[in-house]
């Protein structure tokens, strides 16, 4: 018999609380590449995926595949020092490894069974629009979903949300104001535009690109997406950050390939890390 989804969560979320020893306060998933964040919390606590109960293992090079528990430190109030307890997911699962969407989005159910309300997505994509640098950062405003299938999809258990959630803002404005405003503090140049998702694995064919250009789209990727849909329903706000490791099929000349990607994650994580430590603890 399959368990239902709200209980698979619901024993994942009981494991990572004991494990914690604390209340998590920030969830974060980090994107191919951007694994470094995790390094720089303070009394880590590091938990294989495997161990975690009902989690998949993620299959894909640049996910190291564990969840890190730890701390950032925060503006200190009134002379007292604060510390904001995170859980930090290096590597995330996808929908084209072979997962099911309950499997994709797993863990976000699990942080939200344990009362965790604030999250940060964060993801490796392709530049759609010309205007954005590979390198660049770009603040997620909205996302087009042309996986072509919700995570929403099936038998509804009421505990789990609306079964019909709003999407009028998937993607929080106020912390997309908290963002921007720590950007400019450390002098990084963060960009906004719309993130489209497709299923993968294959990278996009220039005729795509150009459709998602007329679409919407200024950046795509295959993962993000179905994280922030369940996130909603959940009623979880979520911050979602892009870093374009790469111009998209067509936009410049040249194939795309995905160690280069690794490539510019690794290059440009100092540069995210610093700003999760500013951002994390003023959402």
């Amino acid at each position: 018999m399959t368990i239902p989804i709200f209980d698979r969560a619901q024993s994942a979320a009981r494991y990572i609380r004991a494990r914690a020893g604390g209340e998590i306060q920030v969830a974060v998933v980090l994107g191919s590449g951007l694994g470094a964040f995790a390094d720089t919390l303070a009394e880590a606590v590091t938990v294989p995926y495997e161990e975690i109960p009902d989690f998949v293992r993620s299959t894909v090079e640049g996910h190291s595949g564990r969840l890190v528990i730890g701390k950032v430190e925060a503006p200190a109030e009134g002379g007292i020092r604060r510390e904001i307890m995170v859980a930090v997911m290096q590597g995330r699962f996808h929908y084209y490894e072979g997962y099911s969407l309950d499997e994709v989005t797993l863990p976000i159910r699990a942080f939200g069974a344990m009362g965790v309300k604030k999250l940060v997505l964060t993801n490796a994509a392709g530049g759609v629009s010309a205007d954005l640098e590979v390198g660049s950062l770009m603040i997620i405003t909205d996302h087009v979903n042309l996986m072509l299938v919700s995570p929403l999809r099936g038998q509804h258990d009421e505990r789990l949300g609306a079964r019909f959630p709003d999407l009028s803002e998937v993607y929080s404005r106020a912390y997309r104001e908290v963002a921007l405003a720590a950007a400019q503090e450390l002098g990084l140049e963060l960009r906004q535009g719309v993130y489209m998702a497709l299923q993968g694995p294959n990278y996009e064919t220039p005729a795509e690109i150009r459709m998602m250009r007329v679409l919407g789209a200024d950046a795509v990727g295959m993962s993000t997406v179905p994280e922030a849909i369940v996130a909603r329903q959940m009623e979880m706000s979520t911050l979602g950050i892009s870093l374009i490791t790469n111009a998209a099929a067509g936009v410049v000349d040249g194939p795309i390939d995905h160690d280069a990607v690794m490539r510019m994650g690794a290059r440009v994580s100092e540069q995210l890390s610093a700003l999760l430590h500013r951002v994390i603890p003023r959402l």
